[in-house]
């Protein structure tokens, strides 16, 4: 697996690209949480479509998520 690219989407999320087999894996991080998906090569133009997919609604609902996901850590006492 190697790094292709690092994309700037959101101020306190970062955003990398990685290429492994015929696969594209798209890491989002925000602080001790991470997201990852995975999509066929075949389904994106390479870095510029993967650009293009990863739109304001999409990156809001990651955000989102990184936010459910703190909240449901906290409840569970793992974030003191």
């Amino acid at each position: 697996m190697r790094v292709i690219a690092t994309l700037n989407k959101h101020p306190k999320v970062s955003t990398s690209v990685f290429q492994m087999n015929d696969k594209f894996i798209i890491k989002f991080e925000a602080g001790n949480m991470e997201q990852v998906f995975k999509i066929n090569q075949a389904e994106v133009s390479g870095v510029e479509g993967i650009d293009r997919m990863l739109d304001e609604i999409f990156i809001t609902k990651v955000v989102e998520r990184f936010n459910e996901m703190f909240l449901a850590l906290k409840e569970a006492g793992g974030n003191k």
